[in-house]
């Protein structure tokens, strides 16, 4: 699964470097986003890096958005299509490997495979992971932190006029 992560990801990228809207390169962001943050989920055993990795990206995304709605809010998005067929195409090809996989692989060859995931799985477990970083010294650190985020967000917002409408100037 996380091999499928990995190459949807990696097509993801292919697809950014083609992409010209920043609405689509947001998208893009935001689906490859999501897919780290599956994958490392996946392989830490825990959801907590993941979690705040995805926090963090979406609230910089929102910060984009609210930046990019403001200066070419005028400015029409087209998909093309031929990248449109090119997802399409993609999308059927993973589905199709993921489910033809077992069929395709002899019992002898799924068991070995079985077997080392297995290892590496009982291997990460003996690993120390990232929750050490939310235990007891380094709680009182992050909720520090929290309360500075909080602290600056507030302050931008009473800066910022309410009148004064969109952020670009006339």
């Amino acid at each position: 699964m996380t091999l499928y992560f990995l190459t949807l990801n990696t097509f993801m990228s292919i697809f950014f470097m083609s992409m010209k809207h920043p609405l689509s390169l947001g998208f893009i962001l935001l689906i490859q986003t999501i897919l780290i943050s599956l994958s490392s989920g996946i392989l830490y055993l825990n959801f907590w890096f993941s979690y705040l990795l995805f926090l963090i990206m979406i609230s910089g995304m929102l910060i984009m958005f609210i930046y990019m709605t403001s200066i070419a809010s005028n400015e029409k998005f087209k998909m093309p299509k031929y990248m449109l067929m090119i997802f399409y195409i993609m999308t059927m090809m993973m589905l199709m490997i993921m489910i033809l996989q077992d069929m395709m692989m002899p019992n002898s060859m799924n068991e070995i495979l079985t077997m080392i995931s297995q290892e590496i799985t009982n291997t990460i477990n003996k690993t120390p992971t990232l929750t050490k970083m939310f235990n007891f010294p380094k709680n009182k650190l992050i909720i520090v932190i929290m309360l500075y985020l909080l602290m600056t967000l507030i302050t931008v917002v009473k800066i910022t006029e309410k009148k004064m409408g969109p952020l670009r100037q006339k």
